[in-house]
């Protein structure tokens, strides 16, 4: 088998060093564990200049798709990492799924209207990664064995060379405001509990959405946002129209050595700046039973995801009602674990699992068809998911919370939660602000005067 090749670079802890070289470059994509702050991830992943760019076309089905994705994978050739390196990218597919992606997999209605012409997906093929590994503290440029000598030299020198950071500005010329008014998100909150009380469904993940202007340049709000924010599955992908930017803290699916997990989150409750206040909010969050029975009921049906395409037996929940805190909240997370069965591999997963249940609500298709129903527009990239996918079979994904869709002159951010037949419409309001605030509280700095 091929080996990749390894050139080593000092280590730097924030990825953005070597980023800011090529985050210009066509494809540029970062993948960001959020360190030293943040503390679940280990590596950071970043590349540019894909060999390919592959997109649905319009009438392509999602598992047509992926097939396509298998194919371009094959095509950039087997290869494996040198003895002792401990890689999870070593050539292959980088990209994202939007939210939408899933009415490819799965055929439901959905009324909510298209106004943001996002492609559902797009990977690119890269045969080349910077990859920032936090546990050993080493930093390393990866070749696969198909990249010339010559791209090689040119990559080397670029990240060899003194780099001085240009100026890079960014400001919002409009704040943020959102495209449902209380009364509006009233109305949808006891639609859902009708629906809920009617038998439909049991849980229903609504979202609303944020939009304003600006002016400059995604990669500063990125930056900004990172400081404010740092999570473990944060990620600034450029497109030809501006960018997507996540702080996103949860993982999607992880599929190493064909081990898969996924780690929903639900249950959230806002920061306190006082201590013991802060402390308080945690300890209601744990012993919260409307909280922890919406975290079962996505822990049951991510169990039953998972058994699509792993082994019979494997399935695991090896935590239950964890907490995790960040800046501005507290989460409830659980993980759910099994082992992919013999013929199936990380895409066949996604087929199965896409998109995350935490943000669709259960039973997962009749939950997207209210979402469908009742939020005015598209999510597009929201509640999709970044991730890589390379020649190995190495996949790590998130679930694209907490992101931000750059568009032309407009940005956007959506916050959401799960509703329930006991959910309060205020509470849930509120909870949706909580969960964006710190995002929109920061860009609005950025306001011009």
């Amino acid at each position: 088998m091929p080996l990749c090749t390894l050139h080593a670079l000092p280590y730097r802890p924030d990825p953005a060093f070597w980023f800011e070289r090529i985050h210009h470059a066509p494809g540029a994509v970062l993948l960001d564990s959020g360190r030293p702050v943040a503390e679940r991830g280990r590596f950071d992943l970043l590349s540019a200049w894909p060999i390919q760019v592959l997109e649905p076309s319009a009438s392509e089905t999602g598992v047509e798709f992926f097939s396509r994705l298998r194919e371009a994978l094959r095509s950039l050739g087997d290869a494996e990492a040198p003895p002792n390196a401990d890689l999870p990218f070593i050539g292959g597919l980088l990209g994202y799924l939007s939210y939408d992606f899933g009415s490819r997999l799965e055929k439901f209605s959905n009324d909510a209207a298209v106004d943001l012409d996002l492609p559902h997906a797009r990977f690119g093929i890269y045969a080349w990664a910077v990859v920032n590994d936090h546990q050993r503290q080493s930093t390393h440029l990866v070749f696969h064995p198909s990249m010339d000598q010559t791209e090689r030299d040119r990559l080397t020198t670029l990240f060899e060379t003194d780099w001085q950071s240009p100026l890079v500005t960014f400001s919002l010329s409009s704040a943020f405001t959102p495209d449902l008014i209380p009364s509006k998100y009233q109305d949808a909150i006891e639609r859902i509990q009708h629906y809920i009380q009617a038998g439909d469904c049991y849980q229903v993940n609504f979202a609303q959405r944020f939009q304003a202007t600006y002016s400059g340049d995604p990669w500063r709000a990125f930056r900004l946002l990172r400081d404010a924010c740092p999570t473990p599955f944060a990620g600034f992908m450029a497109t030809e129209e501006g960018a997507i930017v996540s702080v996103s803290p949860e993982r999607f699916l992880r599929v190493s050595d064909r081990t898969v997990e996924t780690r929903p989150i639900k249950g959230t409750r806002p920061r306190k700046l006082d201590p013991q206040s802060d402390q308080a909010q945690a300890d209601a969050l744990m012993a919260s039973t409307k909280d922890r029975a919406e975290n079962l009921m996505i822990v049951d049906l991510l169990r039953n995801d998972l058994g699509r395409s792993c082994e019979i037996g494997s399935i695991r929940v090896p935590e239950l009602f964890s907490l995790e805190t960040y800046p501005n909240v507290h989460h409830l997370v659980s993980s759910v674990s099994g082992r992919l069965a013999t013929g199936k591999d990380a895409l066949d997963l996604l087929t199965g699992a896409f998109p995350g249940g935490s943000i669709t609500g259960a039973p997962k298709i009749r939950a997207m068809e209210i979402i469908g129903e009742l939020e005015p527009t598209r999510r597009a990239i929201y509640c999709g998911s970044l991730l890589y996918l390379d020649v190995r079979g190495e996949m790590d994904s998130s679930i694209a919370i907490r992101t931000l869709l750059f568009r032309k002159e407009d940005v956007y951010c959506w916050g959401g939660g799960g509703i329930v037949a006991d959910s309060a419409w205020q509470a849930e309001y509120q909870e949706t602000l909580d969960k964006v605030s710190v995002l929109l509280g920061t860009l609005e700095t950025t306001l011009e005067a």
